[in-house]
Order: structure tokens, then C-alpha cells, then sequence
């Protein structure tokens, strides 16, 4: 009986111990697993990039569509203003124009200022030459135009000598200190427009009661395929300027056709504190004054308001001009505006590189797509609309190329500016 007990209770203790091992084997089964498992579910250092890249560009897809879809909305919701008929107009204008070596094309555009249909006694034209070493001023002292007035910039800075960097806005200035009129209109000196230019404008500022008026430029007479590039990418330009003046969440202009009052531009201490640049009499001086009356800017919508003048010939000087333009934008003290131009830049970057990175990365090929995708849908739309606005729909002829070239350009430009800020135009090296 003894030894019955004894052997029961050694088969006890081998049942429990054979259990034991087999537990303990099917919990390190099961650790070995997990670990397996969980090691599986961590993403590899590539595998990490590869998602961080990829919700990098979508997201920079995205930002584009919202950016043009917001564009085209407001462009649309900016209602097209119409000369009124009868028109009879009270305010006095002072046309400004500053010119440097513009021999070429300053008679055309002092003539097409003459024939305006608004009453001579109510504007009058001042050219101030900057330096101009080609015969502008004498071509300007040759046209018998009884209300135009002569000013050269050489002979007040002799007189009163200091170091300028921004010739244009000390022309302005000048031109502004000697301006009978209550309101200031600004084009340059190859420009021409129709006969109704000054009376929309005025039309426009009178009714609305504005203290700044954004119009439209547009390039004309192209020669080329890349000269229509330009064009194209200008109409676009007219399109983001009237819808960001439109929406109030980007405030931009062309200095080559603008009007503001003289009370204004005094209030906010016209060019000081934006004189270092030597570009920005334009949109800084906008912004300047869009910041005291931020209800009192806007866009005047209609063809016949536009100025038209030329394209670069050159793409060296295409590259100047951007860069001249770009130069600027670190100063803008609407960041929202900076904001939205560092997205278009970084999404135009973006679509080389992910294009140079897809031969190496096949994945990658997938962000490539995204956004080529979304800024060709985006770009065919609103450019398609603009061009049938401005009666331009033969640009869109050229949009393929045009697109390339514009998203290489956005890029190179961006980088350019920020990198160096020195460019020359019109035979002067300025930053």
C-alpha cells in the first residue's frame, strides 16, 4: 500500500512538471511570435521616410487645389464693373510715368494717354526721366501734348544730393510733390491702352469711394512660343491679383497699372520705410495703404482698363525681370501672401523632386503623380477661364509647354531671389 502511495504521488510529480515545461514552451512560443509580430509592424528607416514624403506632397497637393479653388471662387464672385452712361467725371488726375530708356516706346504710350475720352481739364501727364542715355526726354519734349510736363530726375538729385536705391520711387515722389491732381495714376513707358482707361479707373473710384485701384496688364504683339508663355502666365497673374484683392487674403498690383489718391499716399507716409528695395512701388505701397484702409482697395475688372505692354525677348531677361519681382516678397507685410507663394514654390520644387527620386525609388512615383496631377487639373481650369475673359483663349494653345516651363520657372525663380538679391535691369546693377 506504501509503495502504491509512493508511486501515485512520483506520477504526480511528473505530470506536473512535464506540464510546467510544456506551459513554459508555449509562453515563449507565443513571446517568440509577438515579437515577431511587433518587429513586423515597425517601419524601416526607408519605410518611414517613404510615409513622411508621401503625406508631405499630398498635403502640398492639397494646399494648391484649396489655393486655385479659393482663386477661382473669388475671381467669379468679383462682379465686372461697367463704364456708367452717361459718365461725368469730377475728379483731377495726374498720370505718372517714370521712364529710363524707353526712346522706343514712350511716344506711343504718351499718345495713347493723350486721346484718353476724359476732359483735358481734368488731367494732366508728368514723365519723369530717370538717367536715360537713349533720347527719351528729348522724344517726350518733341510731342505737342499741351498737358504734359517734363521732369529728370538727374536735375533734382543734383540739387539736393543722397544716396538712393530705389530710383523708381524717388521719381514717383517727385512726380507725386509736383502733381496738380487729387488722385495719382501710374503706367509705364511702354504701355498703351484704350480710350476709356481713365475714365473706368475714375468711374470706378468715384462710385466705390476707394483710396487705391488695382487694373489689368497684359503682354500683346508676342513673337514667340516663349514670349506666349508669358503672356499666359500674366492673365493668370491679372486672375490671383483680382481674386486676392476680391477675397481680402492677398493684396497685389502692377505698377503699370495702378491709381491711388495723393491724400493716401501722404497719410501713410508714402515710400518711407519701403525705399530700401529697389523694387515695391507697387504692391508694398498697396499693402501699406490697404493696412490704414483695408475696406477702401479694389480691382477694377474689365478688359477695356487694361494697360498692355511686352514681353521679355530673352529668357536672361525674363529671369532679371522675375527675379526683380520676387526680390521683394521677404518684405511683404501680409505674410499670408509670403505663406501661399513659399507653398506654390515648395510644391513646384517638389514635383522635380519627386520625379528625380521615382527612378530611384519607385514609390515615390505615386507623390510625383499626385501633384503633377492636381496643379495640371488646377492650372488647365483657371488658366482656361482667364484667357476666355481676356479673349485670349489662343494662348491656351501653348498650355503644355507652358506648363512645364512655368513650374520650372516658379521653382528657379524662388531660389534665385532668395539666394542672391542682386539683378540688373535697364543697364543698372541694383538690389
Amino acid at each position: 500500500m506504501q509503495k502504491y502511495k509512493m508511486r501515485l504521488t512520483l506520477q504526480n510529480t511528473c505530470k506536473i512538471f512535464t506540464k510546467s515545461i510544456q506551459n513554459q514552451y508555449k509562453v515563449s512560443f507565443r513571446r517568440t511570435k509577438l515579437d515577431s509580430l511587433f518587429k513586423q509592424l515597425i517601419p524601416t528607416p526607408f519605410a518611414m521616410f517613404l510615409i513622411l514624403y508621401l503625406t508631405f506632397s499630398a498635403l502640398l497637393a492639397i494646399l494648391y487645389t484649396y489655393i486655385m479653388a479659393r482663386t477661382i471662387f473669388f475671381w467669379h464672385e468679383l462682379p465686372e464693373w461697367v463704364l456708367p452712361q452717361p459718365f461725368v467725371p469730377h475728379t483731377k488726375i495726374t498720370v505718372l510715368i517714370a521712364a529710363r530708356n524707353e526712346a522706343e516706346h514712350i511716344e506711343s504710350c504718351l499718345k495713347a494717354v493723350a486721346q484718353q475720352n476724359y476732359p483735358p481739364s481734368l488731367f494732366e501727364i508728368i514723365v519723369i526721366d530717370d538717367h536715360s542715355d537713349d533720347g527719351t526726354p528729348q522724344r517726350v519734349q518733341q510731342l505737342a501734348i499741351p498737358n504734359l510736363r517734363l521732369l529728370t530726375l538727374r536735375d533734382f538729385l543734383e540739387k539736393k544730393p543722397e544716396k538712393i536705391t530705389s530710383f523708381k520711387k524717388k521719381a514717383l515722389e517727385i512726380g507725386i510733390a509736383h502733381a496738380n491732381g487729387n488722385w495719382i495714376v501710374c503706367t509705364d513707358a511702354d504701355c498703351t491702352m484704350g480710350e476709356n482707361w481713365l475714365s473706368l479707373i475714375v468711374s470706378f473710384l468715384e462710385k466705390k469711394q476707394l483710396q487705391f485701384v488695382a487694373a489689368p496688364v497684359c503682354f500683346h504683339q508676342e513673337k514667340s512660343t516663349f514670349e506666349r508663355f508669358q503672356s499666359l502666365d500674366f492673365v493668370g497673374m491679372m486672375g490671383v491679383t483680382g481674386a486676392g484683392i476680391e477675397g481680402q487674403f492677398m493684396n497685389m498690383c502692377n505698377g503699370a497699372n495702378l491709381a491711388y489718391s495723393k491724400a493716401a499716399f501722404e497719410a501713410v507716409g508714402g515710400f518711407s520705410g519701403i525705399d530700401k528695395l529697389a523694387s515695391g512701388d507697387d504692391m508694398l505701397l498697396l499693402q501699406k495703404i490697404a493696412r490704414r484702409f483695408p475696406e477702401q482697395v479694389g480691382f477694377l475688372k474689365n478688359r477695356a482698363a487694361a494697360t498692355f505692354t511686352f514681353a521679355m525677348p530673352t529668357v536672361g531677361a525674363f529671369l532679371q525681370q522675375r527675379i526683380r519681382w520676387a526680390s521683394k516678397s521677404s518684405s511683404y507685410d501680409e505674410k499670408q501672401v509670403t505663406a501661399m507663394l513659399i507653398a506654390v514654390f515648395l510644391l513646384c520644387g517638389n514635383i522635380f523632386l519627386s520625379l528625380a527620386l521615382s527612378m530611384f525609388f519607385a514609390p515615390i512615383f505615386v507623390a510625383f503623380l499626385l501633384q503633377l496631377i492636381a496643379k495640371l487639373i488646377m492650372d488647365f481650369y483657371f488658366l482656361h477661364q482667364m484667357c476666355r475673359y481676356f479673349r485670349r483663349s489662343d494662348l491656351m494653345r501653348t498650355f503644355g509647354l507652358s506648363f512645364v516651363m512655368h513650374t520650372a520657372y516658379i521653382f528657379t525663380v524662388g531660389a534665385l531671389a532668395n539666394f542672391s538679391s542682386h539683378y540688373e535691369w535697364k543697364g543698372r546693377r541694383v538690389q
